[in-house]
C-alpha cells in the first residue's frame, strides 16, 4: 500500500516516483519519469512533466506546470499559477526538444503567485520572487526579487522577513539569524 496520497481524479502516469507523505490533489497529471520527494503538497491542476524532480517538502499551490528542465530542491514554494518555460524560442511547428534550458530553483526559495520563471535562470537558496514577476535572469540567495522584469529589491532572512542590508550586523528581527554581506549582491548567513 502506498504511503502516500492521491486524490482518485488525478493521472499518474507509469515509471513516477511519489515519496512518502506526499499529497497530490484533483485533476493532476504526473508524467512518466517525473520525481516527487517525501511530504510535498502538489494542489489542484498541476502538470509535472517528464524528467522533473522536486525535492522533499516542496509544496505546489494550484495551477501550475512544472515543464521538462525544472529542477526544485527541498522546502520550495511554488504559489498559484507559476508559469515556467522549457525553450527560449519557442515554434509550433518546429521541434526544440534537444534544446530545452535547466531551471534550478535552489533549497527554501518562494515564488509568488503567477509570477513566470524564464528558462535557464537558476533561483538562490531562500530567495523570494514576488507575486507576477517575470524572472529573465539568476536570482542570487536570499534576494527578494520582484517586477517586470524581476529586479533585487532588498533581501529576506531564511524565514521569509525582509532584513535591513544595510546596518552594520544584518540582523533578522523575527528569529535573531545573522548574516554577514559579502558583496553587493550576495550575503552569507552566519550559523
Amino acid at each position: 500500500m502506498a504511503d502516500y496520497f492521491v486524490h482518485i481524479s488525478s493521472l499518474i502516469d507509469e515509471d513516477v516516483q511519489i515519496g512518502s507523505g506526499t499529497k497530490i490533489w484533483q485533476f493532476c497529471h504526473l508524467m512518466k519519469g517525473c520525481q516527487i520527494g517525501d511530504n510535498c503538497n502538489i494542489g489542484q491542476n498541476v502538470m509535472i512533466s517528464p524528467g522533473v524532480i522536486l525535492g522533499d517538502g516542496v509544496k505546489v499551490q494550484n495551477n501550475v506546470s512544472i515543464y521538462t528542465g525544472v529542477f526544485c530542491e527541498d522546502d520550495v514554494f511554488l504559489g498559484p499559477s507559476v508559469v515556467f518555460t522549457n525553450v527560449i524560442n519557442p515554434r509550433a511547428f518546429i521541434e526544440r526538444k534537444d534544446e530545452y534550458r535547466i531551471t534550478m530553483i535552489k533549497k527554501g526559495a518562494s515564488i509568488g503567485a503567477n509570477a513566470t520563471i524564464v528558462c535557464g535562470c537558476c533561483i538562490g537558496s531562500y530567495a523570494m520572487i514576488g507575486a507576477g514577476a517575470v524572472v529573465t535572469h539568476n536570482i542570487p540567495e536570499y534576494a527578494l526579487a520582484y517586477g517586470n522584469p524581476a529586479r533585487i529589491r532588498g533581501w529576506v532572512c531564511k524565514c521569509g522577513v525582509k532584513i535591513d542590508y544595510n546596518s552594520k550586523q544584518i540582523c533578522c528581527e523575527a528569529c535573531g539569524l545573522r548574516y554577514k554581506r559579502v558583496s553587493a549582491y550576495q550575503i552569507i548567513h552566519e550559523v
